[in-house]
Formats: structure tokens, sequence, C-alpha cells
């Protein structure tokens, strides 16, 4: 859902001095979007997600895994993505402005979120240089895979993932995320 308001043009100031209120509140190039509380199957998928990426960033030592409050700041935007890989070396800044921006960035698709993930925010995280981008679909049980100068691919079975810096890639069936 989006919010009506009757500033025409959000800043992160403003975005900030929203209530915390359980909603998430996230600012792509000036519209905000307010996303309620996840339901259970989404965080169940976010949980498998985690369990079946820690120990591959763990041994490849790609960085640390986040969840929301987390965020990734850039050209004037600020939007907490459901997952994401990121160096922690660069979160000793006080400032999200200072740190490197994610390796991996994960969404899980829902009814109130298809819009802006599909849409702002994939065009945002391609304009900040993430290099890969997914998109978890459980309605059809697929994964997409979004990485710059390339067509999307949608999955259904195996996904593959080789970040900079790792020495193999992380190989899994994609319907682990939807037992």
């Amino acid at each position: 859902m989006v919010m009506a308001t009757d500033e025409k043009q959000w800043t992160i100031e403003a975005l900030h001095r929203l209530p915390d209120d359980g909603n998430k509140y996230e600012l792509v190039r000036g519209e905000l979007f307010v996303t309620p509380a996840p339901r259970a199957g989404h965080e169940l998928i976010l949980a498998r997600l985690t369990r079946l990426l820690v120990p591959y960033v763990t041994t490849h030592e790609l960085g640390m895994i986040f969840h929301p409050r987390a965020v990734v700041r850039f050209d004037g935007s600020e939007v907490e993505p459901d997952l994401m890989v990121r160096d922690p070396q660069s979160l000793r800044e006080a400032d999200w402005d200072a740190a490197s921006q994610p390796s991996l960035v994960v969404e899980v698709l829902s009814k109130t979120t298809r819009r802006r993930d599909l849409g702002p925010k994939r065009v945002l995280y391609l304009d900040a240089g993430i290099p890969e981008y997914w998109v978890v679909d459980e309605d059809r049980q697929s994964v997409r895979v979004i990485k710059p100068d390339i067509p999307d691919a949608v999955t259904t079975d195996e996904l593959q993932w080789m970040p900079a810096g790792a020495r193999e890639a992380l190989v899994f069936d994609v319907a682990l995320l939807f037992l």
C-alpha cells in the first residue's frame, strides 16, 4: 500500500520523523512506501534462505546476513531489504551512507510489495550497483535473479550464486524455500 500524504516529494529526514508503529517505511526516490508486518509464510521463507546462506557466506568470508532494520541508502532513498549480504566492516561507521553496498539483496514478494519490488526497488538496486538481486515469489515457487546488464532469469529448480570473492558457487534447490 502506498501512504497518501500531503508531502509531494519525501526526504530521508521526513521518513525518519514517521512513527515507529510496526509498519516498515521505505523511501525510493521521493516516493514513500509503507508495508504492514509480514505474514508468517514470508518469514519462514527468509528463515529457510538464511539457513542456506549462513554456512556459505561464512565459509567464503563474504560478510554477514542482515534483515530489515538494516538499510540500503542510495540517491536520496532508504530501503530495508528482506535480506542482504554485506561486508560488516563498512558498518563500523555511524552512518548508513558510508556503508558499502550489499553483494546480494533479497525481497520476498507479497500482494502489497509486488509492484515496488519489481519496479522502483529493482531500478534502485541496479542503479546502486548491487551485483545480484533475488525476488522470491511464493505463489509461483520461483526466484527471479536480477543482475545488471543481462536479462532476468527465473528459476523454479536449481539456483546458483557465485559472488565475487567466493571460491565455488552456492547451489541449492529452490523448492527448499517453500517446504
